[in-house]
């Protein structure tokens, strides 16, 4: 049976035919702006892809490994909203785990699809390769019921309602899901079913209104109110709902690290980033000494509020999630995160004091050009290179907590994993991030240590005609592991061997810009290169510390919290 089948096209004979598994799968993908799905080949997807090749409008994107692939996958998501991935059963799936893991606790909406062994030899139980070798065929769907938000197993019969189904899920719930299909039914036709739409979620009007009369009730006592966004203002889309409210109460705006980006930081009312007793001085005087903190979104995790050093008082706070509120503490279920905030824009608050523009801490270079690259110096740097619509991809790591304190100008997507870290994250989510937005400039900032782990994908970079620009911070090892670890000193474990990292474009067949810096004449010279040369092809800048303990100001002050827990517990 061809791919291109219209399930509403009548045969020669008068009958209706029914569209494959396969094709009705991408057309629901497609429907949702996915133009590209990512993955690795393998035995028991060969049909998926198959079909896809002869599908158009969506293109297969083949990754070095199937981890990396769920990486990319997440980036691509984080940019157009959602994303897809293709890998073959147990072996497969399971190298995807970390990734699929990593965008459950990130709140990204990934479609992974699981090509399984043929049907028949499933129902029979038989001992085939890629599995346990026990005959049990759910073990791993079982797996991804803990780390997505829904899973199936995908039938004939049942293909059109759950498929639907699960893409409807990922999307509001902003978390990643599973279907598993047996290869040998992806090319046969699948039974109709009257496509059901749930009704649209709504705020509970008075829910809604009691919450709001709430708000009121804490504002009209607040002199000097402050607005905190958070990272789920833009995993569910509230950035234009925020910024007109924020505009309307005239207060100022501050976001966390893991919210970093959320914000536009170019506006007038934005102060900075809140990172508890680690961040800005002036920042968090002003976000702990508010009368009423509005915070959007806000994630309670330990990275997130400066190792739990955040003084926030749930009695001066409203805090909005996407489905409830809570405001001095009291809370209300089934109250929209949009509806609240263009409720709150109309309850008569407008704060009259002036609102100060924020500072950033590398808003200025006083440095000298003939200086050894150090910290201090080559954020400034950075800051200063950023354009509106960058995409700028910050590894966990030392990298991750300097960049949440450089300031973005408009439009700017900021992509990291602040709650999940995984290391080695960022170099195949620059990858997706090429392939969701080909047009946009990608910036990727990644260790020598964790590049390490997933250097494979500027093999995929250089296939596909990516060209970022990549830095490559070379300190010689974890040094982000060597602040954590306040216990002991010259840990021989956080070493990493020593690597060619310029090298590594010829190493994989293809051809690059690349150039070694030490100092900051070197990193200059070489930024306006590169900002050159990236509109022909990829650029990698290797930077080299001589200082291993070189880091942002933001971790002296979270190593030096860290040691004084470790002489209170001792």
């Amino acid at each position: 049976m061809g791919n291109n089948i219209d399930m509403n096209k009548p045969a020669q004979n008068g009958t209706m035919i029914q569209k494959s598994l396969g094709v009705y799968l991408y057309d629901c993908l497609k429907r949702e702006g996915i133009t590209e799905i990512l993955g690795v080949p393998g035995d028991y997807n060969f049909t998926l892809l198959d079909s896809l090749e002869r599908y158009p409008g969506i293109q297969f994107i083949n990754g070095r490994n199937e981890l990396n692939s769920g990486y990319a996958a997440d980036a691509y998501a984080r940019i157009k909203g959602i994303s897809a991935l293709i890998t073959t059963f147990g072996v497969g799936e399971m190298s995807a785990c970390n990734a699929i893991a990593g965008a459950y606790s990130e709140n990204v909406p990934i479609i992974h699809i699981v090509g399984a062994p043929p049907d028949m030899d499933q129902k029979k139980h038989k001992l085939m390769h890629h599995t346990l070798l026990d005959g049990n065929y759910d073990v791993f769907r079982q797996v991804y019921e803990h780390i997505t938000a829904y899973t199936a197993v995908l039938t004939l019969e049942n293909a059109a309602i759950e498929i639907p189904n699960a893409i409807r899920i990922a999307k509001q719930k902003k978390k990643p899901v599973y279907l598993v299909v047996a290869n040998d039914l992806v090319m046969k036709p699948i039974i109709v079913h009257q496509e059901v739409v749930p009704a649209q979620a709504q705020s509970n009007q008075t829910t809604l209104q009691a919450a709001l009369d709430h708000a009121k009730q804490l504002l009209s006592k607040s002199q000097n109110t402050v607005l905190l966004v958070d990272v789920i203002t833009t995993r569910f889309g509230l950035q234009e709902y925020v910024r007109k409210l924020a505009e309307s109460l005239n207060v100022p705006v501050a976001s966390t690290l893991f919210g970093k980006g959320s914000f536009d930081e170019s506006h007038p009312l934005f102060i900075g980033m809140y990172g508890g007793a680690f961040g800005s001085p002036v920042v968090s005087s002003t976000v702990e000494n508010a009368e009423c903190v509005i915070a959007v979104g806000l994630v309670w995790a330990d990275a997130n509020t400066g190792n739990f050093t955040a003084k926030l008082n749930p009695l001066q706070m409203v805090e909005i999630q996407p489905d409830m509120v809570k405001v001095g503490g009291a809370e209300y279920p089934n109250v929209l995160a949009e509806d609240m905030l263009l409720g709150l824009q109309s309850i008569g608050y407008k704060q009259q004091s002036q609102v100060m523009k924020g500072t950033f801490p590398y808003d200025t270079m006083t440095d000298k050009p003939e200086d050894l690259l150090a910290a201090a110096s080559y954020y400034p740097r950075f800051q200063h290179m950023f354009k509106e619509r960058d995409i700028v991809i910050a590894e966990t790591g030392t990298l991750y907590y300097g960049m949440t304190q450089v300031g973005l100008p408009r439009d700017v997507t900021f992509i990291a994993q602040g709650g999940w870290q995984s290391i080695g994250y960022a170099t195949p989510s620059a990858y997706g991030a090429c392939i969701a937005a080909p047009k946009r400039r990608v910036l990727l900032f990644t260790g020598d240590g964790a590049l390490q782990l997933t250097a494979q994908e500027i093999s995929s970079m250089l296939y596909y005609g990516c060209k970022p620009i990549i830095f490559v911070l070379n300190n010689y090892g974890y040094t982000v592991e060597k602040y954590l670890n306040v216990k002991t000193e010259g840990q021989i474990y956080n070493k990493v061997p020593s690597w060619s990292y310029t090298k590594l474009a010829e190493a994989f067949g293809g051809e690059a810009f690349t150039v070694i810096v030490r100092s900051n004449k070197d990193l200059d010279h070489a930024i306006s290169r590169a900002e050159t040369e990236c509109n022909n092809r990829l650029c990698i800048i290797e930077m080299i510390v001589t200082d291993l303990m070189d880091a942002p100001e933001y971790m002296h002050e979270m190593r030096k919290h860290m040691e004084q827990q470790e002489k209170e517990r001792s």
